[in-house]
């Protein structure tokens, strides 16, 4: 792959937080291709949060660039919002709605209505066994259901871009396969996804690339099996990545 391939550009990113002498990204520079599934892997407290957070418009970066499918982030918030989806760590739905009418509001809040909206809903609804409980409030679903509507909230406009924002965190493990399988699915319809996790093994068998970031700064990056490669005393990317960051405890 070359820069030219890139759709996302970062330079020198930072970003202290008000009242803080340490920043949260401390001058990250990196490529990311078109139609890869990029992994952003650290501890607790080490960026990636805040790293995905800045790139999906959430907050302003202290300094540095970004741009989106060549548009600068920081002048071209509104085009770019039609770009990306964004899925949050935290289920970000309304419990006292039916699954069915929170799609219908953030289908809404991207200019999508009537037959077209719908028949998106629907399609993602049965993809991901959801279509029983469409009428059913987002309160009374599992953990499992509550990740794959948020999901489905971030892929409705069908965005070149999708952020994640570990989005498999909690969930029964058939639920996690079924939206890994998704992703892959998703990747080949051409859109490019950027992914937190703290599961190594599942980064190792989704990723196209990783980066590894502790203390806001970026420690390694390259394809999860070359990473390992390169590091044969490490076994695999958890052994890599806690030999990268330590085995202390992170809150």
């Amino acid at each position: 792959m070359t820069p030219s391939e890139s759709i996302i550009g970062i330079r020198n990113l930072t970003k202290y937080y008000k009242g803080t002498d340490t920043p949260a990204i401390d001058h990250i520079s990196l490529e990311i291709f078109r139609n890869e599934i990029f992994g952003l892997l650290g501890p607790n407290g080490a960026g990636k949060t805040t790293t995905i957070s800045i790139l999906s418009g959430l907050f302003p970066p202290t300094s540095g660039e970004v741009t989106i499918d060549g548009l600068d982030i920081r002048s071209n918030h509104e085009k770019i919002k039609y770009i990306i989806g964004v899925v949050p760590q935290e289920v970000a739905l309304y419990p006292t709605l039916t699954g069915l009418e929170n799609l219908q509001f953030f289908g809404n809040m991207y200019g999508l209505k009537g037959l077209e909206l719908r028949q998106r809903i629907d399609e993602y609804l049965i993809r991901f066994g959801l279509e029983k409980f469409a009428r059913k409030k987002v309160e009374k679903y599992s953990g499992g259901m509550k990740r794959r509507v948020n999901l489905i909230a971030g892929l409705l406009h069908k965005p070149k871009v999708l952020f994640l924002d570990e989005p498999t965190v909690g969930i029964d493990v058939q639920s996690r396969n079924v939206i890994l399988e998704f992703l892959r699915e998703l990747q080949e319809t051409g859109t490019t996804i950027i992914y937190t996790s703290h599961y190594m093994e599942e980064a190792e068998r989704l990723c196209d690339r990783v980066a590894i970031i502790d203390t806001g700064k970026i420690i390694a990056i390259g394809n999860p099996k070359e990473l390992v490669e390169k590091n044969p005393e490490f076994k695999n990317l958890e052994n890599l990545f806690l030999g990268l960051t330590g085995k202390g405890l992170r809150d």
